[in-house]
């Protein structure tokens, strides 16, 4: 069967009928050239020349000493072959050469690599095909001879044919040119062009009711769906639904809950926008958060929903800048959009005072961070005033954040103060007075990969202020405000912009496309064929491809293990965060064991991740604990992908419940946590930075140390490091030094160096002279410890105390 859609160069069989000038030879190639070149224009002049930079080479050994007689010297005689890598080397430099290169595809990149290779071949070949024998023959004994028997530029048909055997791309390039055609796909989704749709747009801020209207359509249909960028919003629709007497299925990655006991599927669906069927006909169809079609990372989720939902009626949610695209999208399918424009129901004031102490907090406050460890050092700082506080971050688990909300929310729970990331954005219903952003700085990922810290957004400010005062709660008006006064201004500019409307649509390659590059490559590997896909797609102003650094790098991890390409496919797409090593450890092993094709059962996932667990004691056990119910997570969302290898779906969503109420333990206790890993001196223990130490300034502080202390004990240096922070400590108010000593009668715990002074492994003493050594350095512009011999004699008393 034919892989490629050019057949290979038909090469001369006999030495009579090759061309025995250079002249001739060039000119009999021409026409092959020029014919290649037409073939892979594609004959579309507008086709971008593809990155060359992205084409592997494929390994073309060389022949051994084969068993059959060398045809080709027999007919000739045995080559020279330091004479046929002279004339190699010369067929290379060749600026004609070159040219016809370049004409059949063989950039300067490309050409140089399949000259490698072809030389090499040749050079470590016993025997090479005779015709080819024949031609270096005649080259190497018409060398300086005034009647030449061949000319190098006869070597070209051969090399062709050899770089388009290590560059099969080569020879395919139409076909991939139009496999990776990304500009028409609305027609992608025959059964949504089959009818005609009515696109209502509900436009509007957040806490405006655009999504409420919507819904109540939803709920009056005989049949319909929701597309919710999170389980929690498609979580709260499936519960709204189903109280309303309308039986609603709950589809996400990792689950299907049905409403009807048979397991029957019901009328309605709720689900993540990734698990939306454009297969099934609906009369309704809600899309939430349509300005999340210009996601870098998951755009191409809403693009197919919006452009291939086979429903009668589709009601968009979202912010307005997302009109004229909608339009534009719609306009290429031949189906207009009807605008619904709503106002926010409750009014929404910007502050004209900073926040700027913890001391002017009031009930229903909440504090937005854009990093844990802000997270960790505000509320630990909230809890040291007497203030209860609940904490809401992204890589909480769902039900954890509603407990959490459910906990703020309680008018009768003394916790009125949250901390929270930018999770609070969309998903949970909050009685918010007042947003406070402790900072309006957030590092982001943008279409290229590539991590940047900027400014928050106008549309991201927005989303997360609009979360106050929301409608029907306790609070009738929302303030907006920011920890810092010269953040404040800079905040006001950003929320007085006007949001920048939504230009494109993100586009993701699907497996189809994927298998159909394989067909044609069956040598690359999964991440060479997709940076090949995108290198050659070509798209229009409307779309854009979505960023696949995650999937790629899935990819280079399970490259090794043997899979097929769909299974290999679905294991890349896998939803997790590559930043948490036990996570894609276990999608490691996850995979080689699918690859064995033995099945991962319950019992082996409890001794992978060592279930039961106990609650955690510090902050790493918490963010371990996480991870762990991102690895149930992961289980769950193959189980329904991989059945049979997969089996024991019931068994982990029971332990996941689990391990839910345990972390939920954890974050209650989180400022607890914090402390104890603060306090904590054995090696490997989560290292919380507070708010008085910026994470860079931590890190030299603490290479400092070590570079310059030689003391004989890891407690002293601990000590030191204490000492270090103390110090610091001091610049605070008074009423934070209160409240921590007051804390540390209290409790019977604290820093390290109380710990030790408790233990008798510290004096005062020590502890003073180490403070005085290392104010005296501070003075002096240093921030080691202080001198060999004071060291000396801090470790010797320190270790007579101990005896």
């Amino acid at each position: 069967m034919r892989r490629c859609a050019w057949p290979l160069l038909r090469l001369p069989a006999r030495a009579g009928l090759v061309p025995r000038h250079g002249g001739a030879a060039a000119a009999r190639l021409r026409p092959v050239a020029a014919a290649s070149s037409s073939s892979s224009a594609g004959g579309d002049g507008s086709s971008r020349a593809p990155d060359t930079s992205l084409f592997v080479p494929v390994p073309l050994k060389p022949v051994g000493d084969a068993a059959e007689e060398d045809v080709g010297a027999e007919l000739t005689r045995p080559l020279d072959k330091g004479e046929v890598l002279k004339n190699l080397n010369k067929f290379y430099k060749r600026k004609e050469i070159q040219r016809l290169g370049a004409e059949n595809g063989l950039d300067a990149r490309l050409f140089h690599q399949a000259f490698i290779s072809f030389r090499k071949y040749i050079m470590e070949s016993s025997s090479v095909s005779a015709d080819l024998h024949i031609i270096l023959n005649d080259i190497c004994c018409g060398a300086g001879k005034v009647c030449l028997l061949g000319h190098v530029d006869d070597l070209f048909p051969f090399f062709l044919r050899h770089a388009k055997q290590i560059f099969p791309m080569l020879d395919c390039m139409d076909d991939l040119r139009k496999i990776s055609d990304l500009r028409l796909p609305p027609n992608w989704y025959p059964d949504a062009r089959a009818i005609q749709r009515k696109i209502i747009f509900h436009a509007g801020p957040t806490n405006s009711g655009k999504t409420y209207h919507a819904i109540q359509r939803f709920l009056s249909a005989k049949s319909g769906i929701y597309c919710g960028p999170l389980k929690l919003l498609a979580h709260e629709i499936f519960q709204k639904s189903n109280d309303a007497n309308v039986p609603c299925d709950l589809v996400t990655g990792e689950e299907r809950v049905y409403a009807n006991e048979d397991a029957r599927q019901a009328p309605h669906i709720a689900c993540t926008i990734e698990m939306c069927s454009t297969n099934t006909p609906y009369e309704v169809a809600v899309i939430d958060e349509i300005q999340m079609i210009r996601d870098p990372a998951r755009g191409w989720a809403w693009t197919r929903a919006l452009l291939g939902l086979c429903a009668e009626e589709i009601h968009v949610c979202g912010e307005a800048a997302a009109i004229d695209l909608v339009t534009e999208l719609m306009y290429t399918t031949g189906e207009e959009v009807e605008v619904r424009n709503y106002k926010r129901l409750t009014p929404l004031t910007v502050l004209d005072d900073a926040l700027e102490s913890l001391d002017n907090l009031q009930p229903g406050d909440c504090i937005v961070c854009f990093s844990k460890n802000d997270i960790y050092s505000v509320s630990r700082q909230i809890e040291a005033r007497g203030l209860e506080c609940a904490v809401i971050y992204g890589s909480l688990p769902p039900g954890t954040k509603l407990e959490q909300a459910k906990k703020f929310n309680d008018p009768d729970d003394p916790c009125k103060i949250l901390v929270a990331t930018d999770a609070i954005g969309m998903g949970l219903n909050l009685c918010i007075k007042r947003i406070i952003f402790n900072s309006i700085v957030k590092p982001t990922i943008n279409e290229k990969g590539e991590k940047e810290i900027d400014s928050i957004t106008t549309s991201q400010a927005l989303q997360i202020a609009g979360r106050a005062g929301r409608y029907g709660s306790s609070f009738k008006q929302g303030e907006v405000t920011t920890m810092h006064r010269d953040d404040l201004v800079q905040l006001k500019e950003i929320l007085s912009e006007p949001v920048r409307p939504v230009k494109a649509a993100g586009l993701h390659p699907t497996p189809e496309q994927i298998e159909m590059f394989a067909y044609h490559l069956p040598d690359a590997t999964l991440s060479n064929l997709i940076d090949i896909f995108v290198s050659l797609s070509q798209v229009d102003g409307l779309y854009f491809v979505c960023n696949i650094d995650d999937f790629k790098f899935l990819a280079d991890m399970i490259q090794h293990i043997p899979l097929n390409l769909r299974s290999r496919y679905v294991f890349c797409t896998a939803p997790l965060n590559r930043k948490e090593p036990f996570v894609c450890t276990t999608l490691l092993k996850f995979a080689r064991q699918f690859s064995r094709n033995e099945p991962l059962t319950f019992d082996w996932l409890c001794r992978h991740t060592k279930w039961p667990l106990a609650a955690p004691k510090n902050i790493k056990e918490l963010v371990h604990l996480e991870a762990v119910h991102d690895v149930f997570d992961l289980y769950l969302w193959l189980s329904y992908r991989f059945m049979d290898m997969f089996p024991d779906a019931v068994l982990v969503r029971d332990i996941q419940k689990k391990l839910d109420d345990i972390i939920q333990i954890g974050v209650c206790n989180i400022t607890k946590l914090i402390r104890t890993s603060q306090s904590a001196a054995a090696p490997g223990t989560a290292a919380v930075v507070s708010e008085n130490f910026p994470l860079s300034r931590t890190k030299r502080d603490t290479g400092m140390v070590l570079d310059r202390h030689d003391a004989k004990s890891t407690e002293a240096l601990s000590i030191t490091a204490e000492v270090l922070g103390e110090r610091r400590a001091k610049n605070l108010k008074a009423y934070r030094s209160a409240t921590r000593q007051e804390d540390l009668k209290s409790h019977g715990r604290g820093s390290l160096a109380n710990r030790l002074l408790r233990e008798g492994l510290l004096t005062q003493e020590m502890l003073r002279q180490l403070e005085s050594e290392w104010q005296d350095q501070h003075r002096n512009g240093r921030y080691g410890l202080g001198s060999k011999r004071g060291d000396q004699n801090s470790s010797k008393e320190m270790g007579k105390k101990k005896k």
